[in-house]
């Protein structure tokens, strides 16, 4: 009688919250179809299956009513990305394999060291070459590296890495708070595309798994997730669960095109609903902002409040925000022109506020992307503070500029990459740092050299007590190439956003001159990156003695970095960009035909 009785408070419990959630029109103005008796997404009972806590069946404190079917009807014809390329020179050809070769050979280094050394830990460390676990524990490098696998057509290696897969329990982590955009661009991005790639079931049994998982960070009252998300307190019921009132907004803004992915795939309209008020209440709030057009870095899932924070990026804690608006367009085949509306909207502000010629030696027209801050009297300042991270832009508005034919973006996104391109070959081992500040120019259309004052601008970047007196020796000292006013991070991680931009112009443009620019990167970096068993990141990439190395090796160096290397070097019609998306980790999706 008692758990008679138990069930049926529950069961009662459970009608109020759906009846108060459904009053709370978390929808806005989008339609919304209710679910039929067929249609329950969460059967109320937690169920365990071959002894282990199935996420599927496990009961949500607010459950849904309705949901955002996934758009339809006639898929545009959306313009070309790619280039139209002729008839490759056999000389051309000959110099494309050999190099392809060397980052083949590169990357077969890595995973045999990963499947002897590290096997189902999440990264192997390149120096000592143990295990370790990151990012839950689940095998991260062995899900990143899936599609890389296929793609460099290493099969027999890819069909045991899909038999190990089977053996990952997302019912368990080795952490107790789990990255849920990490787990979404690296695991569901991951199993999403070898899938896409290879038609493996067991790839999208996997996939569904991990997006069980992820919807029950939504199990809150509005449906805005927790991305840092105490899974065990979730999965146990411990308590209800309710968004933070703090949240970085490319954790927020960047799980689209991976649930939009699944639910395509699968015709489970679930995951497309969890994004879809998320996508409404940007599009809301867009021009509500204290820079409108964007978001700040910091916001407020809990109160749904985009607009508060100052602080504004195209780099770290943004990015992917940003990114993922044309790309979700294309991969919804521009069936949704919201994403149209924030990508335009954001790109005329970022163009308009965020970018600057920065006053280099040989006076190139180039770009980079600083950061603004907002003031209290409604004005903004730049700081022409660049990042590595921010190197994706100038791809990003490729790619956009070409879906929405824009050439103005295509003309702005290939300066951006130059930019790139430039803060590589500046630096001493021909790799940009992490963080760095530049001296900009006065004006975008004139900007001639003027070594006092890119001096004067070191000075200002470096207060000491007492001031610099040499500034020419102190440059020197702290091996500043012209042009580079101060070194805020000196790291190189294995990071793939230069390389990202340089294959995306080359498919672009078809112009030979970007794969000569890979390959001057591809071998600075494995000059100063490789190890015994792989290639370890650089704590410092500005000094003037050979960089040491730190034991540590993301997964995305396997992922991205050098599946980007492989892409440059292969025909154009291998993940042609008209044909697949790429998520922000590189793992590309079938566009809709």
């Amino acid at each position: 009688m008692a758990l008679t009785r138990r069930w049926t408070f529950a069961l009662v419990v459970t009608s109020l919250l759906a009846f108060t959630y459904l009053l709370s029109n978390i929808y806005g103005n989008r339609s919304s179809r209710a679910l039929g008796p067929s249609q329950q997404f969460y059967p109320p009972p937690s169920q365990e299956h071959d002894g282990k806590f199935s996420w599927k069946h496990r009961a949500v404190h607010f459950p849904l009513e309705s949901y955002t079917p996934l758009p339809t009807g006639p898929l545009k014809i959306l313009p070309r990305v790619q280039a139209t390329f002729d008839a490759e020179d056999a000389t051309l050809r000959t110099s494309r394999l050999e190099r392809r070769q060397k980052v083949e050979l590169a990357f077969r280094k890595c995973w045999n060291s990963y499947r002897a050394k590290a096997w189902m830990f999440d990264e192997l460390a390149p120096l000592s070459g143990a295990g370790r676990n990151t990012f839950g524990g689940w095998s991260a490098s062995l899900v990143d590296a899936l599609d890389t696998l296929w793609i460099m057509g290493f099969k027999d290696e890819f069909d045991n890495a899909v038999d190990a897969v089977r053996r990952i329990d997302f019912s368990t982590s080795t952490d107790t708070t789990i990255n849920v955009f990490e787990t979404t661009i690296r695991y569901l991005g991951g199993f999403l595309s070898a899938y896409d790639l290879s038609g493996e079931n067991a790839l999208l049994e996997k996939a569904v798994e991990v997006g069980e998982m992820l919807l029950a960070a939504f199990d809150t009252p509005n449906r805005m997730p927790i991305t840092r998300w105490e899974w065990k307190v979730a999965r146990d019921r411990l308590q209800a669960q309710q968004a933070p009132d703090w949240m970085l907004v490319s954790e927020l803004g960047s799980l689209s095109l991976e649930f939009t992915r699944l639910s395509q795939i699968t015709g489970d309209d679930r995951w497309y609903d969890a994004i879809a008020r998320i996508t409404d209440l940007f599009h809301q709030q867009q021009n509500h902002t204290k820079i409108p057009g964007l978001w700040p870095v910091v916001v407020n899932p809990r109160d749904k409040d985009l607009t508060k924070d100052s602080g504004f990026t195209l780099g770290g804690m943004s990015d992917s925000l940003y990114e993922y608006f044309p790309k979700e367009y294309a991969l919804l085949g521009g069936l949704s022109p919201v994403y149209q509306q924030l990508y335009e909207t954001s790109m005329a502000t970022v163009i308009k506020e965020m970018l600057f010629r920065p006053m280099i030696p040989n006076s190139e027209d180039i770009l980079m992307s600083g950061d603004l801050r907002a003031d209290s009297d409604g004005s903004s300042a730049l700081d022409h503070r660049i990042q590595h991270l921010t190197c994706f832009a100038g791809g990003m508005l490729g790619v956009g500029g070409r879906l929405f034919s824009n050439d103005n973006h295509v003309a702005v996104g290939q300066k951006l990459t130059d930019g790139c391109i430039w803060a590589y070959k500046a630096m001493r081992w021909g790799i940009m740092p992490e963080i760095a500040h530049m001296t900009p120019c006065k004006s975008q259309l004139d900007c001639t050299w003027d070594e006092a004052v890119w001096l004067q601008e070191v000075g200002k970047q470096h207060t000491t007590d007492p001031p610099v007196t040499n500034l020419q020796e102190f440059a020197v000292t702290q091996n500043l190439p012209e042009g580079y006013a101060k070194f805020d991070d000196r790291k190189y991680i294995l990071r793939p956003e230069a390389i990202e931009s340089v294959f995306i112009y080359y498919r672009i443009t078809g112009d030979e001159k970007y794969r000569d620019h890979a390959w001057e990167m591809f071998n600075a970096i494995e000059k100063v990156t490789s190890t015994e068993f792989a290639n370890a990141a650089i704590p410092d990439i500005a000094t003037k003695d050979q960089p040491r190395q730190d034991d540590r090796m993301e997964s995305f160096w396997l992922a991205e970095t050098l599946k980007y290397f492989y892409l440059i070097f292969s025909e154009p019609e291998l993940i042609s960009l008209d044909d697949y998306v790429l998520n922000t980790e590189a793992h590309p999706f079938k566009r809709p035909k």
